[in-house]
Protein backbone atom coordinates (compact mmCIF):
# COMPACT_ATOMS: atom_id res chain seq x y z
CA UNK A 1 0.00 0.00 0.00
CA UNK A 2 1.41 3.09 -0.84
CA UNK A 3 -0.61 5.53 1.37
CA UNK A 4 0.83 7.01 4.48
CA UNK A 5 0.99 5.55 7.46
CA UNK A 6 -0.81 7.93 9.90
CA UNK A 7 -1.12 5.47 12.77
CA UNK A 8 2.29 2.67 13.71
CA UNK A 9 1.87 1.03 17.42
CA UNK A 10 4.48 -1.47 17.60
CA UNK A 11 5.20 -4.01 20.48
CA UNK A 12 2.94 -2.18 22.76
CA UNK A 13 1.49 -2.54 26.15
CA UNK A 14 -1.65 -0.23 25.99
CA UNK A 15 -3.72 -0.22 29.82
CA UNK A 16 -6.08 2.22 31.82
CA UNK A 17 -5.72 3.27 34.84
CA UNK A 18 -2.14 1.43 35.45
CA UNK A 19 -3.84 -2.22 34.65
CA UNK A 20 -2.86 -3.97 31.09
CA UNK A 21 -5.05 -4.33 28.98
CA UNK A 22 -3.07 -4.68 25.33
CA UNK A 23 -0.40 -6.94 25.05
CA UNK A 24 2.10 -6.95 22.59
CA UNK A 25 0.01 -5.01 20.10
CA UNK A 26 1.31 -4.48 16.47
CA UNK A 27 -0.75 -2.31 14.23
CA UNK A 28 -0.30 0.03 11.30
CA UNK A 29 -3.40 1.79 9.74
CA UNK A 30 -2.76 3.97 6.54
CA UNK A 31 -4.48 7.10 5.44
CA UNK A 32 -7.40 5.91 3.22
CA UNK A 33 -8.39 2.96 5.45
CA UNK A 34 -11.88 2.52 7.58
CA UNK A 35 -10.80 0.29 10.44
CA UNK A 36 -13.80 -1.37 12.54
CA UNK A 37 -12.39 -3.17 16.04
CA UNK A 38 -14.32 -5.76 16.73
CA UNK A 39 -14.52 -7.91 19.95
CA UNK A 40 -16.09 -8.07 23.69
CA UNK A 41 -16.07 -5.58 25.93
CA UNK A 42 -13.36 -5.44 27.91
CA UNK A 43 -11.05 -6.89 24.75
CA UNK A 44 -9.50 -3.69 24.79
CA UNK A 45 -11.12 -1.56 21.45
CA UNK A 46 -11.44 1.84 23.76
CA UNK A 47 -8.20 1.55 25.37
CA UNK A 48 -6.61 1.24 21.82
CA UNK A 49 -9.05 4.22 20.36
CA UNK A 50 -7.60 6.24 23.34
CA UNK A 51 -4.40 5.29 22.14
CA UNK A 52 -4.24 5.89 18.61
CA UNK A 53 -6.45 9.44 19.43
CA UNK A 54 -3.05 10.61 21.51
CA UNK A 55 -0.83 9.83 18.49
CA UNK A 56 -2.18 12.33 16.51
CA UNK A 57 -4.36 14.81 18.27
CA UNK A 58 -4.71 17.89 15.95
CA UNK A 59 -5.93 15.52 12.85
CA UNK A 60 -8.83 13.38 14.70
CA UNK A 61 -12.49 13.60 15.41
CA UNK A 62 -12.87 12.18 18.33
CA UNK A 63 -16.08 10.64 19.23
CA UNK A 64 -16.13 8.92 22.92
CA UNK A 65 -18.83 6.90 23.82
CA UNK A 66 -19.20 8.10 26.87
CA UNK A 67 -19.67 11.47 25.21
CA UNK A 68 -19.63 14.67 27.60
CA UNK A 69 -22.62 15.93 26.66
CA UNK A 70 -23.12 18.98 28.77
CA UNK A 71 -27.29 18.05 29.98
CA UNK A 72 -28.41 21.82 29.79
CA UNK A 73 -27.46 23.33 27.01
CA UNK A 74 -29.06 22.96 23.81
CA UNK A 75 -27.85 20.36 21.02
CA UNK A 76 -26.48 23.72 18.63
CA UNK A 77 -24.29 24.56 22.17
CA UNK A 78 -22.78 21.07 22.42
CA UNK A 79 -22.40 20.52 18.89
CA UNK A 80 -20.56 23.54 18.69
CA UNK A 81 -18.45 22.34 21.64
CA UNK A 82 -16.49 20.26 18.97
CA UNK A 83 -14.63 23.73 17.72
CA UNK A 84 -14.14 25.48 21.11
CA UNK A 85 -10.46 25.14 20.55
CA UNK A 86 -10.32 26.91 17.22
CA UNK A 87 -12.03 30.61 18.50
CA UNK A 88 -11.26 33.15 21.16
CA UNK A 89 -13.01 33.27 24.49
CA UNK A 90 -14.91 36.36 23.27
CA UNK A 91 -15.94 34.65 20.29
CA UNK A 92 -17.07 31.64 22.10
CA UNK A 93 -18.88 33.26 24.45
CA UNK A 94 -20.70 35.47 22.08
CA UNK A 95 -21.85 32.36 20.33
CA UNK A 96 -23.02 30.99 23.47
CA UNK A 97 -25.07 34.11 23.98
CA UNK A 98 -26.31 34.83 20.49
CA UNK A 99 -25.38 32.15 17.82
CA UNK A 100 -23.73 33.93 15.25
CA UNK A 101 -25.05 33.29 11.62
CA UNK A 102 -21.41 31.20 9.54
CA UNK A 103 -21.75 28.66 13.02
CA UNK A 104 -25.83 28.50 12.90
CA UNK A 105 -25.91 27.68 9.09
CA UNK A 106 -22.84 24.97 9.26
CA UNK A 107 -24.49 23.31 12.67
CA UNK A 108 -27.82 23.59 10.95
CA UNK A 109 -26.86 21.41 8.14
CA UNK A 110 -24.80 18.99 10.57
CA UNK A 111 -28.10 18.57 12.57
CA UNK A 112 -29.63 18.34 9.16
CA UNK A 113 -27.23 14.97 9.01
CA UNK A 114 -28.16 13.23 11.83
CA UNK A 115 -31.62 14.39 11.76
CA UNK A 116 -32.02 16.79 14.48
CA UNK A 117 -32.93 19.54 12.65
CA UNK A 118 -36.29 20.15 15.04
CA UNK A 119 -34.23 20.21 18.20
CA UNK A 120 -31.11 22.55 17.69
CA UNK A 121 -32.32 24.80 20.31
CA UNK A 122 -33.89 21.86 22.41
CA UNK A 123 -31.56 21.20 25.82
CA UNK A 124 -29.81 17.72 25.36
CA UNK A 125 -31.26 16.73 28.61
CA UNK A 126 -34.82 16.06 27.19
CA UNK A 127 -33.64 14.78 24.83
CA UNK A 128 -33.97 10.72 24.07
CA UNK A 129 -30.72 8.77 24.37
CA UNK A 130 -30.64 7.54 20.29
CA UNK A 131 -31.12 11.79 19.98
CA UNK A 132 -27.77 12.56 22.99
CA UNK A 133 -26.08 9.82 21.01
CA UNK A 134 -26.73 11.69 17.52
CA UNK A 135 -25.60 15.07 18.85
CA UNK A 136 -22.37 13.26 20.26
CA UNK A 137 -21.77 12.29 16.72
CA UNK A 138 -22.51 15.58 14.88
CA UNK A 139 -19.96 17.53 17.49
CA UNK A 140 -17.12 15.18 16.24
CA UNK A 141 -18.50 16.01 12.18
CA UNK A 142 -18.31 19.13 13.00
CA UNK A 143 -14.60 19.24 13.74
CA UNK A 144 -14.25 18.50 10.28
CA UNK A 145 -11.17 16.36 10.74
CA UNK A 146 -10.07 14.55 7.94
CA UNK A 147 -9.32 11.39 10.18
CA UNK A 148 -12.52 10.40 12.41
CA UNK A 149 -11.83 7.73 15.73
CA UNK A 150 -15.28 6.42 17.66
CA UNK A 151 -16.10 4.74 20.11
CA UNK A 152 -19.28 2.86 19.73
CA UNK A 153 -20.57 5.95 17.75
CA UNK A 154 -23.53 4.49 16.33
CA UNK A 155 -24.94 2.10 19.10
CA UNK A 156 -27.56 3.81 20.77
CA UNK A 157 -29.68 4.10 17.18
CA UNK A 158 -32.08 1.48 15.76
CA UNK A 159 -30.45 -0.41 12.77
CA UNK A 160 -31.66 1.55 10.12
CA UNK A 161 -30.31 4.74 11.58
CA UNK A 162 -26.89 3.19 12.23
CA UNK A 163 -26.60 2.63 8.84
CA UNK A 164 -27.19 5.65 7.33
CA UNK A 165 -24.82 7.45 10.12
CA UNK A 166 -22.21 4.89 9.40
CA UNK A 167 -22.50 5.92 5.71
CA UNK A 168 -22.27 9.34 6.73
CA UNK A 169 -19.14 9.04 8.93
CA UNK A 170 -17.03 6.92 6.00
CA UNK A 171 -18.57 9.74 3.06
CA UNK A 172 -16.61 12.62 5.84
CA UNK A 173 -14.14 11.12 6.86
CA UNK A 174 -10.77 10.20 4.67
CA UNK A 175 -9.43 7.33 7.41
CA UNK A 176 -12.05 6.28 9.70
CA UNK A 177 -11.28 4.00 13.29
CA UNK A 178 -14.30 2.66 14.86
CA UNK A 179 -15.13 0.26 17.71
CA UNK A 180 -18.52 -1.54 16.29
CA UNK A 181 -20.71 -4.11 17.97
CA UNK A 182 -22.72 -4.98 15.11
CA UNK A 183 -20.72 -7.21 12.63
CA UNK A 184 -22.82 -6.82 9.74
CA UNK A 185 -22.33 -3.17 10.18
CA UNK A 186 -19.02 -3.29 10.18
CA UNK A 187 -18.37 -5.70 6.91
CA UNK A 188 -21.04 -2.83 4.79
CA UNK A 189 -18.83 0.27 5.73
CA UNK A 190 -15.57 -1.04 6.31
CA UNK A 191 -12.43 -1.98 4.49
CA UNK A 192 -10.63 -3.55 7.04
CA UNK A 193 -11.29 -5.68 9.86
CA UNK A 194 -9.66 -5.70 13.16
CA UNK A 195 -10.41 -8.08 15.95
CA UNK A 196 -9.06 -7.59 19.46
CA UNK A 197 -9.56 -11.24 22.03
CA UNK A 198 -7.95 -11.73 25.44
CA UNK A 199 -5.78 -8.12 25.13
CA UNK A 200 -4.48 -9.29 21.34
CA UNK A 201 -5.05 -8.68 18.18
CA UNK A 202 -6.61 -12.49 17.07
CA UNK A 203 -7.55 -11.29 13.16
CA UNK A 204 -6.85 -8.32 11.16
CA UNK A 205 -7.89 -8.71 7.62
CA UNK A 206 -9.64 -7.06 4.46
CA UNK A 207 -13.52 -6.90 5.06
CA UNK A 208 -14.13 -7.96 1.80
CA UNK A 209 -14.47 -11.66 1.71
CA UNK A 210 -14.76 -11.65 5.47
CA UNK A 211 -17.72 -13.58 6.68
CA UNK A 212 -20.28 -12.50 9.97
CA UNK A 213 -19.63 -16.39 11.12
CA UNK A 214 -16.21 -16.07 11.25
CA UNK A 215 -16.05 -12.42 12.81
CA UNK A 216 -18.55 -13.93 15.80
CA UNK A 217 -16.13 -16.34 16.55
CA UNK A 218 -15.08 -13.13 18.58
CA UNK A 219 -17.62 -12.96 20.94
CA UNK A 220 -17.68 -16.85 21.49
CA UNK A 221 -16.85 -18.28 25.20
CA UNK A 222 -13.19 -18.69 25.64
Amino acid sequence: MNAAVLFDVQQASLGYQQRAILHGLNLRIHAGEKVALLGESGAGKTTLLRHLRTLRPDEVAWCPQHSGLVPMLSVFHNIYMGRLDRHSLLYNLANLLHPLQQPRQDIQRIAADVGLQEYLFTSVEKLSGGQQSRTNLARALYQQRAVFIGDEPVSAVDELQADQLMALICARHDTVVVALHDVELALRHCTRIVGLRAGVIELDQPAAGSSAATLCRLYAAT
